[in-house]
């Protein structure tokens, strides 16, 4: 975080400081002035300060030195600028850069405004809310004292985060308000000049600064301080340096989060610069609601006490005195989000817990030497500039870090270090050192491997990204070396690219001491982890331990880490790791990594394909899958609907090899490419059958047949078998053989058979018989004949079947009759079923057989049960129907009112249609009636009030379904309709039960005519005892104070207009009566309007028993808001009553808790009271300390009352006091101010308050008068600006201002303060000056005041800043030298040359620490030439490379002596490099050794630029010399062939320089070439059997022309063995095969190859008989040339037979 925002919506403020010369010529009045209020644009006085750059440019201009302190005790300068260009001046707390103007531009401006701040202004005291209210373009300033400073400070880093966190950085004017005495400032400025290690910058501080007191009695450098004085005091000597440059003037700014800060002081604790040193000190008020706590400018040394702040969210310690460790107590902040460290003496934050929710850490300006501490999950920003830090070692894990700045430390000269800022924070970081990251370091952080950032915290030493790789591997495996496994070493350690969802694999190589004895094999466990951006923090895969990871698609953007553990035995060892880059996105495109084929190939069996796939990122979905079946020495075919992955394996398939083929293929619609696998040819099954079944009726005279599911391959001449078992004996005796087919005779007639099926296969192979047992034989089944039906075809007629039954006596024989559509029979086609099966012939034609054909089913039966088939005989005539009409019809049911009556019929004449129903009412029984048109069409009626006394009929018209109409019939009723009894079907009250309602009957009346029925009302008490109310006799009633508490009910007697009665029925009780609700009928004040007055009020009451009822006092303001006072019986009138108005709300309870409408009243305005002072209490006084009177008001809202303060040598009371006014001249007056700071002349005197207490309205009250018990006590004797100046050389003199009484004879000494910041004591210097000795070199000087008052009261002693250091001459360089040619390769080697004065020889001798070097490159040729210095060139020597050639070189010397200084740097400079011999090292052959890949030769080369070199491809025969030339093949790439099985391939690499001098030419070479696996596979099997046929193409057109056109390509045939080979041109219909070329393997035999042509072979006999053939593949082809010449292998001189691994006999 930096400080250098300026802040919306706040006042920026500037000081504008006082020169030397009227700090030390000025009394204390002079630090009490006001300045005035300063505009932008106007000149503002500012303090001149010295901008240094670097030692380097102070050694330079180290007259601009002088000039500037003598510009400083000219006096204070003025600042010339336009409305439009002020400057910000900042406070920089973070290390960040503070604007301000240069030596040279404060010289110019010195004349423009002699001073700023003469007019004088009341004093102006904000607080923080205030200031951040105030407008942002009005500046205030404001000049204090001593102890007023200790109430102003600067912009807490609170403030400043809050403005960052708006989301605008808003640059206006500002100005900053001077302060007079400060000690923290000067112990701040000193702790930051302790980082930046500068003599200069010290030098330069001591004339710029103010003066602090420090003690002398503490060696350890603890430094008692006054308190914090002003905004500019944390202003930083190294912001002063980098405010010059371009860059400090466009700094930019680092946003931070927004925290809440608009809070009460219950959450706010400020106690900035209260020299606090214990935060267990009492009354530091440190609770656990604290939550912004600012204790910056004090003297705390440990944090015992910070553990009671579980809720600060911004805590402050900056400038204090922390050294570290100590961090433990911090562990309870764990709401903590920001944290300011700056400006203390911490050397480690190893202590600094983990705070969950640190989001801003400022350890600026302090020793810390690395920045190793825990892990802070949500820090964004760690300001850590001005510092030691040298090392990144330790730097902690920071995942969400946005903003990193490390300025003004040792560690930036490390080369790329903000890519190892980038590396170590990851991909959150924005911003490095306050400026966005460079695009460059960006990319050179990219080079870096993923580990990096894991070896940088272990302490590697960070190097060019080129160099990393190899130098972060050597790192950890001197890490490992101890831990591994004794006598293995680490060679390689990686991990693939990873990409998403495709195949990753880690790569963990060790090597063994070829010297040891053999160990046990060594076993590696895998575990795979995933980590963010930066590798840390990282989770284990679960189930991921092996040597390949699939990355899903959570882990692209993510690294993965693999942790390998070796086991030797039954010893593991510590794990070693590897750690990828980032998982990259897939390509979509789905790919297969392996296809395999699983199952037994043998006939039957289920093969399955199993392809494993990477998805790289596309969507699973199932892939094509395809089966192919390939004969011998034909294509493969594919299989019709084997299109799944499973496939079972057919007849069809044996003697053939299937293909698997599968393509990968993705929801998005990405297709992979398509993989094939091969399988040996399938095996036959042996011959077996199954399911072997005997099909046929076992009845005699039938054929039954034997049948089975042979399986396999083809079926042969199976053998069957019949026998039959003999049911004597129990054996079987055979009775037909070579037949599935047997008919059954009447000798088989109660015997058994047995069927025998013996499967033989194709080649005659016979399998396992299987057999299969058959019921008994039965005897032929009885028969039915001449089936007739007898009987009228007529509905509802009865029916008769008839037969004659053969095959012995009929039994029971069973019948079942159907009906049909169809007047012939097929069989069981379309019959229904009229009736179930039974033994009755005989049949009665239901009416759904109308209109259809009647079908019997006859069954014959024997005695025995035996049935035989049935027989079906059908009607002649379809059943005829009859006419609709009824055959009966009635009424049934109840005459009375309510009854219900039902009508009956019975129809018959074919299918009821919709039959019409009609009710009617008939006065007398004679007369027509009338319809009832409610029930028309219904069977039912339920009679009516209407229908009482009359009679009742009912009328059916039958209706045939066909439409046709009967004729109609109709039933009287028996009675006449009778009245029903008079009854009650509900009874209830209706109404409310409370008091003064009325109550109503609800009720339903049945019965005939309702006459008047009767009521009764009743009132039940609790215990249910009911009681008539006397009167209460109609259908209404009225609740009563009687009912209260009791309740009601009501009876009725149902009487029907005959007066005839029914039964008495009670209603439910209502209740219990509940009272009407309270009521407030009248409310009214009692007391007046007037404050200090008591009201109380009267108020009325009805409704029921009164309970306790509640009243409000309200407080109504002008707006209308009314604010709740109190609930008791009065209200006493206070302040904040007068001018508003009084409201009380009075609610009436009842007693039961009922609430009654409130009721409200409202006074009049209250009046305020008489003004009154009631207590006035002058405290003890004491000189220069402000006097604040305790006084006690009353009377309305005070105003501006009259003070006057008076001054009297004696001390008065009684009416002299009263009357002070009028007293002599021995009483003055002071001050007309409430508040009054006593001077030097109040000292002993007696202090008196005259004070007239005054309302807001002017009115005026008595007169108080108040006087001081004791007289003014003066203050204790203190000194400030105490300081240390260089009147000349070696000559020092010390000043400071006194104050505190009359000063008598002070004290002077002075101290030596060494590097280590240990001061001691000057023994003798106790005067003003002090002359430099020999011992003071390297060391600051001190010097001390002890104030002495005149009645001899010493005061604290004060210590100045310290000078800077006392140094002797720096050591000089008179030239330098170089040793060694200028070429390419040659070593460069500087020599320096030392002075011959005797001073340089002994400060060399004596002083000389190191000598430093860079080596540079000009990046232009001529005379204008520019350098740019070489990265890592910093030795004495430099070995020259290639891109030197034609560059100029320059080598810097700087020297440094024992005191950190740098001297003036020397060059030495070279002419134009010129190139060396071109050589060629490292040249090897890359590839994998089969005869099918691709090699490749590479070298690295020097000497110049490369030209034209020369390459040249070789055979070498294994244990020969001699190397055979590969025609043609002179580039970097050679692609082997089936030629360079056995042989070694070299390359001979002649290099060439581009101006075309050659070097000495290099070989390299490769192991024996071995063949292709899959193509040795099948060489292997095609020699092993000896003889082997290949289908090839010859061009018939014999004639030289470049290409073969498909139509001139005749087919052929290679028959090759062990003894001969011929070619052979394939038969047709018109012609027998013939011989082409036939012959030995003799020599000239040979097999020559194509290059350029992969398909293409040449078979040479001798010289008159060779043929070209052409065959499918280049795998097709090496196969052909390696079986020729493995059966050739007797005639060749390399032994092909030991390469391929085969023996056989030739």
């Amino acid at each position: 975080m930096e400080d250098n925002v300026d802040q919306p919506g706040k006042d920026p403020v500037v000081s504008p400081q006082v020169s030397e010369k009227q700090a030390s010529g000025g009394s204390a009045e002079t630090a009490k002035r006001a300045t005035k209020v300063v505009k932008p644009g106007a000149g503002v006085a500012t303090k001149t300060s010295v901008p240094i750059s670097s030692v380097r440019k102070k050694v330079e201009a180290k007259s601009g030195l002088d000039s500037s302190s003598s510009a400083t005790k000219s006096g204070a300068t003025g600042t010339k600028r336009s409305s439009n260009s002020i400057p910000v001046v900042r406070r920089n707390s973070t290390g960040g850069v503070p604007q301000k103007p240069s030596v040279s531009t404060a010289r110019e401006q010195s004349n423009a405004t002699p001073t700023a701040g003469n007019k004088s202004t009341d004093p102006i005291r904000r607080s923080l809310p205030e200031l951040q209210r105030s407008s942002l373009p009005s500046v205030v300033t404001k000049s204090t004292s001593v102890s007023q400073a200790v109430k102003l400070s600067a912009g807490s880093p609170l403030d400043r985060s809050l403005n960052k966190s708006s989301g605008s950085v808003v640059r206006k004017p500002s100005v900053k308000p001077a302060s007079s005495v400060s000690s923290s400032s000067s112990r701040m400025t000193a702790s930051s000049l302790d980082s930046s290690a500068s003599s200069g910058v010290r030098k330069s501080l001591s004339k710029l600064s103010s003066s602090s007191a420090r003690s002398p009695t503490v060696t350890s450098g603890v430094r008692t301080g006054s308190l914090s004085s002003s905004m500019n005091s944390s202003t930083s000597l190294s912001g002063r340096r980098k405010a010059a440059t371009p860059e400090g003037r466009d700094s930019r700014f680092i946003v931070l989060p927004k925290v809440e800060i608009k809070a009460g002081d219950d959450l706010r604790l400020d106690l900035r610069g209260h020299r606090v040193r214990s935060l267990k000190a009492s009354g530091l008020n440190l609770s656990p609601n604290l939550e912004f706590v600012y204790l910056r400018d004090n003297l705390l040394s440990m944090l015992e006490g910070v553990e009671i702040l579980t809720r600060v969210k911004v805590l402050d310690l900056s400038f204090n005195e922390f050294k570290g460790p100590g961090f433990e107590p911090l562990e309870n902040c764990r709401v903590l989000q920001q944290l300011y460290l700056a400006g203390n003496q911490i050397t480690s934050l190893a202590s600094l817990p983990q705070l969950p929710n640190l989001e801003f850490l400022s350890v600026a300006q302090n020793k810390l030497r690395s920045l190793t501490m825990a892990s802070q999950p949500r820090l964004q920003v760690l300001a850590a500039s001005k510092n030691k830090i040298s090392t990144l070692k330790g730097f902690p894990y920071l995942p969400v870090l946005e903003h990193l700045r490390v300025e003004e430390n040792p560690i930036l000269k490390l080369r790329n270090l903000e890519a190892a800022s980038i590396l170590l924070a990851g991909p959150t970081l924005k911003k490095f050192n306050d400026r966005d990251l460079s695009r460059e370091q960006v990319a050179i952080a990219k080079r870096y491997p993923a580990h990096a950032s894991l070896c940088i915290r272990e302490g590697w030493e960070f190097c060019r990204p080129e160099h990393a790789a190899d130098s972060t591997f050597q790192f950890l495996v001197e890490q490992w070396k101890d831990n591994l496994p004794p006598g293995f070493l680490v060679k390689e350690a990686f991990i693939d690219q990873p990409f998403e969802e495709d195949t990753c694999r880690c790569h963990f190589t060790f090597v063994q001491d070829s010297t040891l004895v053999t160990a046990p094999q060594l076993i590696l466990k895998y575990q795979w982890y995933v980590g963010e951006r930066t590798p840390s923090n990282f989770t284990s895969v679960p189930d991921a331990t092996g040597e390949v990871y699939w990355p899903k698609h959570e882990n692209i953007g993510k690294i993965l880490k693999v942790e390998c553990t070796p086991i030797l035995g039954e010893t593991e060892y510590p794990p070693i790791f590897a750690i990828s880059s980032s998982v990259s996105p897939g390509t979509g495109i789905p790919k297969v990594v392996n296809l395999d084929v699983r199952g037994e190939l043998v006939e039957g069996n289920t093969l399955r394909g199993h392809a494993e796939i990477a998805w790289c990122g596309g969507t699973p979905v199932k892939g094509v899958s395809s089966w192919l079946r390939r004969k011998w020495n034909s294509s493969p075919v594919v299989i019709a609907g084997a299109e799944e992955e499973e496939y079972k394996l057919t007849i069809n398939d044996i003697d053939t090899s299937l293909v698997f083929m599968y393509t990968p293929m993705t929801k998005e619609g990405a297709k992979g490419e398509p993989h094939y696998k091969y399988t040996d040819f399938v095996k036959s099954a042996p011959p077996s059958v199954s399911k072997v079944q005997i099909i046929g009726d076992l009845v005699e005279g039938n054929t039954i047949r034997g049948v089975g599911d042979y399986f396999g391959g083809r079926e042969g001449p199976s053998k069957f078998e019949w026998l039959c078992e003999r049911n004597d004996t129990g054996d079987f005796v055979l009775v037909s053989t070579d037949t599935s087919e047997y008919t059954l005779s009447k000798e088989d007639v109660g015997h058994r058979l047995a069927f025998a099926y013996i499967p033989i296969n194709f080649e005659g192979q016979e399998g396992e018989s299987v057999s299969i047992l058959s019921d008994v034989v039965k005897q032929a089944p009885p028969k039915v004949l001449n089936l007739k039906i007898i009987g009228d075809m007529r509905e509802n007629s009865k029916v008769t079947v008839t037969g004659i039954v053969t095959g012995g006596t009929e039994g029971s024989s069973r019948v079942q009759w159907f009906k049909t559509s169809f007047p012939t029979l097929e069989g069981e086609k379309g019959l229904e079923a009229l009736s179930t099966s039974k033994i009755a012939k005989a049949f009665r034609i239901p009416l759904g057989a109308v209109g259809y054909y009647i079908v019997a089913k006859f069954t014959p039966m024997t005695p025995d049960g035996e049935s035989g088939d049935p027989a079906y005989v059908i009607s002649d005539a379809a059943v005829d129907t009859l006419p609709p009409s009824l055959n009966f019809l009635s009424i049934t049911g109840d005459y009375s009112e309510g009854g219900i009556l039902t009508g009956s019929y019975g129809y018959i004449g074919g299918h009821e249609g919709k039959s019409i129903y009609n009710w009617y009412i008939h006065e007398v029984e004679t007369d027509s009636g009338s319809l009832i048109s409610e029930v028309t069409g219904l069977l039912q009626y339920r009679i009516t009030k209407d229908a009482i006394g009359k009679f009742i009929s009912f009328q059916c018209t039958p209706v045939r379904d066909d439409g046709i109409v009967g004729e109609p019939t109709m039933c009287m009723g028996q009675e006449r309709v009778r009245p029903g009894s008079p009854k009650l079907l509900s009874l209830r009250i209706a109404g409310v039960a409370t008091e003064g309602t009325s109550l109503t009957v609800d009720k339903k009346y049945w019965g005939g005519e309702e006459g008047d029925s009767l009521f009764y009302w009743f009132r039940s008490s609790s215990d249910g005892t009911p009681t008539e109310i006397r009167g209460a006799t109609t259908s209404s009633y009225t609740l009563s104070i009687d009912d209260i508490g009791f309740f009601i009910s009501v009876s009725c007697e149902p009487v029907r207009s005959d007066w005839a009665r029914g039964p008495t029925v009670l209603s439910e009780q209502v209740g219990p009566i509940i009272p009407g609700p309270p009521t407030c009928h009248s409310l009214e004040f009692l007391g007046s309007m007037i404050e200090g007055q008591r009201l109380s009020f009267n108020a009325s009451y009805t409704g029921g028993e009164k309970g306790n009822c509640f009243h409000e006092w309200l407080r109504v303001k002008s707006n209308g808001v009314k604010e709740k006072l109190s609930t008791q019986d009065f209200l006493d009138l206070t302040l904040d009553d007068v001018g508003r108005c009084i409201e009380l709300v009075y609610t009436p309870i009842r007693k039961d808790g009922t609430r009654g409408n409130p009721k409200s009243i409202k006074s009049d305005v209250v009046n305020p009271a008489d003004p009154e002072g009631l207590e006035l209490i002058i405290p003890d006084c004491c000189e220069d300390e402000e006097l604040v009177p305790r006084k006690t008001y009353f009377g309305g809202e005070e105003g501006d009352g009259e003070y006057i303060w008076y001054r009297t040598k004696n001390k008065l009371d009684g009416s002299a006091l009263l009357d002070i006014s009028n007293v002599n001249e021995d009483v003055c007056i002071c001050s007309k101010t409430l508040t009054y700071r006593p001077a030097l002349e109040d000292v002993g005197a007696y202090l008196a308050l005259y004070w007239v207490p005054t309302r807001n309205d002017g009115k005026r009250g008595k007169a108080l008068v108040a006087i001081c018990n004791s007289p003014v006590a003066p203050a204790l004797p203190v000194v400030s600006n105490v300081s240390a100046k260089e009147v000349s050389l070696s000559i020092y003199s010390g000043e400071g201002e006194y104050f505190g009484g009359y000063e008598g004879w002070s004290l002077f000494s002075w101290y030596r303060e060494t590097n280590e910041g240990t001061i001691s004591l000057i023994s003798g210097a106790n005067s003003r000056t002090y002359e430099v000795t020999d011992a003071d070199y390297n060391c600051r000087l001190l010097f001390g005041y002890t104030p002495v008052r005149s009645d001899s009261v010493v005061g604290e002693l004060k210590l100045s800043e310290p000078t800077d250091i006392i140094l002797p001459e720096l050591p000089r360089l008179e030239m330098l030298a170089l040793t060694g040619k200028a070429i390419e390769g040659d070593v460069l080697t500087v020599v320096e040359v030392i002075p011959e004065s005797l001073t340089q020889q002994l400060v060399w001798h004596k002083y000389k620490q190191d000598v430093r070097y860079q080596w540079f490159f000009s990046s232009a040729v001529g005379d204008n030439k520019t350098f740019e210095p070489l990265p890592t060139q910093r030795s004495c020597s430099y070995k020259m490379r290639l891109e030197d050639v034609g560059r100029y070189l320059k080598c810097e010397c700087i020297v440094t002596d024992v005191f950190g200084r740098l001297a003036e740097p020397a060059y030495a400079e070279t002419g134009p490099i010129l190139p060396g011999i071109p050589r060629i090292d490292k040249l090897e052959i890359e590839g994998r050794g089969f005869h099918t890949n691709l090699y490749a030769v590479r070298g690295i080369y020097s000497g110049g630029k490369e030209g034209k070199s020369r390459i040249q491809w070789l055979r070498s025969m294994v244990g020969s010399p001699d190397l055979i030339s590969i025609p043609g093949e002179v580039g970097r790439m050679y692609e082997s062939n089936v030629d360079d099985v056995g042989y070694r391939l070299v390359a001979i690499y002649t290099p060439i320089r581009e101006d075309g001098v050659e070097g000495h030419p290099v070989s390299a070479s490769t192991e024996p070439i071995a063949v292709e696996p899959d193509v040795l596979k099948e060489v292997r099997q095609k020699l092993d059997l000896g003889s082997v046929k290949f289908e090839a193409l010859c061009d018939k057109d014999q004639s030289t022309k470049k290409t073969t056109a498909v139509g001139t390509l005749e087919r052929r045939t290679l028959e090759v063995n062990r003894k001969r080979v011929k070619v052979i041109k394939p038969g047709s219909k018109t012609s027998f095969p013939t011989t082409e070329i036939r012959g030995t393997y003799a020599p000239p035999f040979h097999v020559e190859l194509f290059r350029n042509d992969q398909h293409r072979l040449r078979i040479v006999v001798d010289s008159e008989s060779e043929v070209d053939l052409m065959v499918q593949s280049r795998h097709l082809r090496d196969v052909i040339v390696l079986v020729i010449r493995g059966f050739a292998q007797r005639f060749n001189s390399t032994s092909l037979n030991t390469l391929l691994k085969i023996e056989h006999s030739m």
